[in-house]
């Protein structure tokens, strides 16, 4: 008998309110097809104090979803080879699967003790399988997580084929406000993607294995206080250039690291558009030990100069490194971030948001994110190989300096 606290009850099938042209197509484009090995997964929490979430199947909440799809036929399609050889998605509205589960803990029990495999359970993750007919794999998955005392947790996967980030965030906010019926702020647009060169680079083989993962809060105070001691040697650096630098420089690599920022600003793409618009940019540091301000200094120089240029790459061996700092809006002295606009009702955002990267390799990942209390306040997620060398950043006096809370950590945070 399983110990799981999730449990899956359903699975069900919703597609657009209005049927798609026949004969539609997406194609993918070079950059797409170079996430084949990769999915994504986005959760959102929510506390639903004001009940908004009750059934999804009579729930207005299906009803808008269908609509939403509506201007996404590309979500409702299934993948197929293009008249090039590669991928493209027909647009042939076979539907978006929707699995509805339960959680056996309250919404703030399980952001306290769960951890990043058992997090795993909230979204559909499984890739597609090898010699399976695509046109039967949804490559669009929802979870919807009900737990104890009225929490949810809706949780999105697709191929990183289809989309990155970005457009999971703008896609999720379009759905709720469907949902409360005001005007879609970021639509989703389809575009050709700039011809961007792609340099020979070995792909992970897909795998179900679950990297240990930990998720670290940091208070916008303490971000703050530390930028403002590193103000000499770096005037300008970004709470990203900070936290970078510092996981980078307290995580055992080879002395590099790639960064990936996304471009949609300088092609003149909205952030609605569909695909992926990530630039990949391997940075060095001189030595082991090299001081703080220097590679925070290192790291701000390479975007500042990346402004410029840059290469594509995609997610391998080496230590990752994702800024997601395009997604904050700055109206006077607040800071707002699209990752935590979805809202249902108008008075509740989300409580936390979770982003992962399926079969990231073996040199791991690092999600640097904005966090629901806006200003310099971030959320970092870690992913690596080795749980002891997690436990042992969770520890490290370094990271402790910026009084990171920890959340869906669960027994990393009880070892040395």
């Amino acid at each position: 008998m399983s110990n799981s606290r999730v449990t899956l009850n359903s699975k069900l099938t919703v597609v657009s309110s209005k049927p798609v042209s026949s004969g539609k197509v997406h194609a993918l484009s070079a950059l797409d097809q170079a996430m084949a090995s990769h999915t994504l997964h986005v959760i959102f929490y929510y506390e639903n104090e004001d009940k908004w979430f009750e059934s999804f199947d009579l729930d207005p909440l299906r009803e808008s979803l269908c609509e939403v799809l509506t201007l996404s036929p590309t979500l409702t399609g299934r993948l197929g080879p293009g008249v090039d050889g590669g991928w493209e998605v027909k647009c042939n509205d076979a539907g978006v699967r929707v699995i509805k589960a339960t959680v056996d803990a309250t919404l703030h029990q399980w952001l306290r003790s769960a951890s990043g495999s058992e997090e795993k359970l909230l979204v559909a993750w499984d890739h597609m399988p090898p010699h399976h007919d695509p046109s039967t794999w949804p490559p669009f998955r929802i979870q919807i997580n009900s737990f104890e005392g009225g929490g949810v947790a809706i949780g999105l996967s697709c191929t990183h084929m289809l989309a990155d980030l970005t457009f999971l965030a703008s896609f999720f906010e379009s759905w709720t406000q469907v949902h409360r019926h005001v005007p879609i702020t970021h639509p989703t647009r389809v575009a050709p993607l700039p011809n961007h060169a792609l340099p020979h680079a070995e792909s992970p083989s897909p795998t179900n294995a679950t990297l240990p993962t930990a998720t670290f809060k940091f208070p916008g105070s303490a971000i703050k206080q530390r930028l403002s001691d590193l103000r000499h040697t770096c005037p300008n650096a970004t709470p990203f250039d900070l936290l970078a630098a510092v996981f980078w420089t307290r995580i055992k690599s080879d002395g590099h690291i790639t960064l990936c920022t996304d471009f949609r600003a300088k092609e003149s793409l909205p952030l609605g558009y569909l695909g992926n618009a990530m630039r990949f940019s391997r940075v060095s540091r001189k030595v082991e030990g090299e001081e703080l301000g220097h590679v925070v200094s290192a790291v701000h120089a390479h975007l500042e100069e990346e402004s410029e240029g840059g290469s594509n790459y995609e997610y391998g061996a080496e230590l990752t490194c994702v800024c997601m700092e395009h997604l904050l809006t700055r109206e006077g002295d607040q800071t707002s971030s699209l990752l935590y606009a979805p809202s249902f009702c108008a008075d509740e955002k989300p409580l936390h948001v979770s982003c992962r990267v399926g079969n990231v390799g073996s040199g791991g990942l690092i999600l640097v994110m904005p966090s629901r209390e806006g200003g310099f306040s971030r959320t970092v997620t870690v992913t690596l190989p080795e749980e002891e060398e997690l436990a042992k950043l969770i520890k490290d006096e370094v990271i402790l300096e910026l009084e990171p809370a920890m959340v869906l950590s669960g027994s990393l945070q009880g070892q040395s």
